[in-house]
């Protein structure tokens, strides 16, 4: 059984019988690969269809894959470009509960109102369609080619980074000297350059932001020679099932650009690989290939419906491609304009049972067919002062939930009670209509972007990390997971497997909190007898609960005892000399090539993320999964 569960832990999406996706020249999740691929190594999930989760935004001739568990869905789904982010390790939203968004912004000249009178490129689009022709299209030439170099960090070595690599993906302009394109065609991005239809110079570009969940980036040229002539895309609202889509991009195959046409399959709230989240996407027939990331879909009147970015591979099926709706668009670019910044998604942070059984709403007080059961509320979420388990939540901003968690779309349509909370912005306040005890009331909930413990992308451009006498302490991440994974894939570590049920059952007690492990040691002296030590979590030092990696930095600066005493689980305790353990850590440095003995960020003065004096226990593994992805019964569901 135990050997069973952690050949999921450490499957990825990806199977032998999967095709890469991009051109980076390393084997990484990210866009493109030119390194013959590992994935055909990997072990597949067991009991499942061979399936994998590719973004397109980047051609590539081979690609690897990190080992990570995928959930239901996310094992099928992959980047374009044909990488599964080790983000993805079985942390996504279940698709029970996906965000939708059906609300068109205007944005102070990026987005454009559909009634304003039709430009003249779109003029020449529709008259173009109807001749059956889009060779001299005006509307091709807003679509460009985007070139990206990029040098991850290396996480098991988190003072440096990997060797760089290189990927080519889509964008389009969109107003205002801004383009649109996919996330993870510009992640840990060292230069980015754009080219235009027809032209052989390259531009700089600059990343303004990086929108993880939604896999959005918004770029910008400062060079007014790329923009003479240009005439950015108009976004068109939601399509309808059955209407065309024609998905232009620079897909692998060829340098020039490429036109695809197919039609609407299905709308609903998707897993989105690139962020292990869920949010609406469009499902569409045609043709989308590694390359192809970050490219606009149109609609037959010549209006941009979404960003290309994801496909559907499986033995059991074909031509199944995801577009990004302009509605996912909009509350990006509304969050950046807003704030500066993106800022992301909200989220309500419970996890909801449905109420299908009658005899579980009559237990509850619940006189309709409605509503959801809410099980347990996350400890950093607001709804954690309002809302108690044994609630049941009837209404969203006097929309009614149904008993299966869903609300209604558009005419005659159901969706996921998550697609309400993604509507709104971080800080907003929602209003519930809950019943308590037979007793049915009204509360307000200020909606914030969820605390994860184990983060799925790291802010900024490296670990933090902190040695102490060859000992490498970093926070425990979903990157790193990924990295490690792949490394022990044939030990299957008892402590690699308790640190992944940490991971996925445990959620953060307050803001700021981490799982701090000592990666691996530095082989020294001062250290005898530890150096087989590796991927253990770290509780306490000289009897103080270590909440985070800056707080271990504290203590460890702050100490004036005669000895370090380290305490990990499994009751292991590591003991040192402090004025050695001290003395020694130049000479391990310079031995091992480090720059610094901690990250840049742990130099800033320490901030106790609690309230000083607040007793801190052991994290304890939860008793319900921290996302959807790993919750197996259809009746749970976090939002």
């Amino acid at each position: 059984m135990a050997i069973a569960a952690a050949t999921c832990w450490f499957s990825t999406g990806c199977t032998t019988t999967y095709t890469p996706f991009s051109t980076s020249r390393r084997p990484t999740y990210l866009s493109s690969v030119r390194k013959p691929s590992d994935c055909q190594n990997q072990i597949p999930i067991q009991g499942k269809p061979k399936k994998s989760l590719c973004k397109f935004g980047i051609q590539n001739e081979v690609t690897t894959q990190k080992f990570h568990l995928k959930s239901k869905d996310e094992r099928s789904f992959s980047n374009s470009d044909g990488r599964s982010d080790w983000n993805k390790a079985g942390r996504s939203q279940s698709t029970a509960f996906r965000s939708l968004g059906v609300q068109k912004k205007e944005s102070q000249g990026i987005l454009v109102d559909l009634k304003e009178p039709q430009s003249s490129s779109l003029i020449s689009y529709l008259s173009q369609v109807e001749a059956g022709n889009l060779q001299n299209a005006s509307f091709l030439n807003a679509v460009v080619k985007v070139y990206c170099t990029h040098t991850a960090p290396d996480y098991s070595l988190p003072w440096q980074k990997q060797r760089q690599y290189t990927s080519t993906g889509s964008a389009f302009m969109i107003g205002d000297g801004k383009l649109l394109t996919n996330a993870h065609c510009v992640e840990h991005n060292t230069q980015v350059k754009v080219k235009r239809r027809g032209d052989d110079t390259k531009y700089v570009a600059k990343v303004l932001a990086r929108g993880v969940e939604c896999d959005i980036a918004l770029l910008s040229v400062e060079s007014k020679e790329f923009w003479q002539g240009a005439e950015p895309l108009h976004f068109g609202c939601l399509p309808n099932l059955q209407d065309a889509v024609t998905v232009v991009g620079y897909p692998l195959g060829g340098e020039t650009i490429s036109v695809s046409k197919g039609v609407v399959s299905r709308i609903e709230v998707t897993s989105y690989a690139h962020g292990s989240s869920e949010l609406l996407g469009i499902q569409i027939d045609a043709a989308i290939n590694p390359g192809n990331s970050g490219g606009p879909a149109f609609n037959d009147k010549g209006e941009c419906i979404g960003v290309a970015f994801q496909v559907y591979r499986s033995d059991d099926v074909e031509n199944i491609g995801y577009v990004i709706p302009t509605t996912v668009v909009s509350h990006f670019l509304e969050d950046y304009e807003k704030n500066g910044k993106y800022t992301g998604f909200p989220s309500l942070g419970v996890l909801l049972q449905k109420l299908e059984n009658p005899a579980l709403r009559a237990c509850l007080n619940v006189p309709t067919n409605e509503g959801v059961l809410v099980r347990k509320v996350e400890p950093t979420s607001h709804a954690n002062a309002v809302l108690k388990e044994g609630d049941v939540i009837v209404s969203f901003d006097n929309v009614r939930v149904g008993c299966e968690g869903t609300v209604p779309f558009r005419s005659s349509e159901r969706i996921a009670f998550r697609y309400l909370i993604s509507q709104k912005f971080t800080g907003d306040e929602a209003e519930l209509g809950i019943i308590r005890g037979g007793q049915f009331m009204k509360v307000q909930v200020i909606l914030d972007t969820r605390v994860h413990l184990v983060p799925y992308h790291i802010e900024g451009d490296q670990p933090s990390y902190l040695i102490v006498a060859g000992l490498v302490f970093t926070p425990l991440s979903e990157p790193l997971i990924g990295e490690e994974c792949e490394e022990s894939i044939g030990k299957l570590l008892h402590c690699q497997l308790k640190l992944l049920t940490k991971a996925r059952y445990s959620m953060p007690r307050f803001k700021g909190e981490q799982i701090v492990i000592l990666s691996q040691v530095l082989a020294n002296e001062v250290n005898i007898g530890y150096e087989d030590m590796s991927n253990e979590q770290v509780l306490k030092l000289n009897g103080t609960w270590i909440r985070n990696i800056h707080h271990l930095a504290h203590l460890v600066d702050s100490c004036k005892e005669k000895y370090l005493v380290f305490e990990f689980e499994d009751n292991f305790l590591v003991v040192l000399e402090r004025e050695s353990a001290l003395a020694a850590s130049d000479s391990i440095l310079k031995g091992y090539g480090i720059p610094s003995e901690r990250s840049a960020d742990l130099l800033d003065p320490y901030v106790d993320p609690v309230r000083q004096n607040e007793p801190i226990d052991q994290h304890e593994v939860g008793d319900s999964p921290a996302s959807n992805s790993e919750i197996v019964h259809d009746g749970l569901l976090w939002a």
